[in-house]
């Protein structure tokens, strides 16, 4: 079968999948693909190139379930849910990507397409659109590296001074230790109410729209 591109950044998915993203190289990849490594630089000239090829397609596979009918709220929380499910399908090229391609969602993914248009149906004013999606990704992705590292558990399972060290530590969920899955619930909601609380503060006393920030 003739090498393409997409076969070789979806051949290069299934090698980070199983070994991270370090273990790969472009000789493993022809391997994977029954290549000479030669003809790989036919259509990618390095390793670099093959593997935001990957987070591309990775990232034009996203897809959230369309809730038109429901409270921006209840669209924010979907799309945050089934984004981070996709980064937990790959979490080692998505760790990868967050810290070495921030350039890695582009204005066409569909991620961001949803996000953008959600707050816009929202109220957000349009030239603060980008803006307020971009801080709701930022902190997203920060929440879901933190996970990905293991660092969100650790910092969970700190105690606050003056709590006994081998106190058990028990979350909403009633389960022994940080809940991730709760704590993820948490930010999202934190950061709607923080979005709610400045939509509803947009009309001045007049009724005219006034800036978020």
């Amino acid at each position: 079968m003739p090498l393409t591109e997409a076969g070789i950044y979806a051949a290069a998915l299934r090698l980070i999948d199983a070994d991270g993203v370090e273990t790969l190289t472009m000789r493993k990849l022809a391997t994977e693909l029954d290549a000479n490594p030669m003809s790989l630089y036919h259509h990618v000239p390095n390793k670099e190139a093959v593997l935001r090829g990957v987070a591309r397609m990775v990232g034009a596979r996203f897809r959230t379930v369309t809730l038109r009918d429901s409270p921006w709220q209840e669209q924010i929380r979907l799309l945050a849910t089934d984004f981070r499910s996709l980064v937990h399908r790959h979490p080692e090229l998505m760790a990868y990507s967050f810290s070495h391609q921030p350039d890695f969602i582009q204005p066409d993914d569909p991620f961001w397409t949803a996000l953008t248009a959600i707050l816009a149906a929202a109220g957000v004013p349009q030239p603060q659109v980008p803006e307020i999606a971009a801080l709701t990704v930022a902190v997203v992705i920060g929440v879901l590296s933190s996970e990905l590292n293991g660092s969100l558990q650790q910092w969970a399972a700190n105690k606050p001074p003056g709590v006994a060290a081998d106190a058990a530590e028990v979350t909403d969920a009633g389960t022994s230790g940080p809940d991730q899955d709760y704590m993820f619930r948490l930010v999202i909601d934190t950061l709607i109410t923080g979005l709610e609380g400045r939509l509803t503060g947009r009309r001045d006393t007049d009724g005219r729209p006034a800036e978020i920030f």
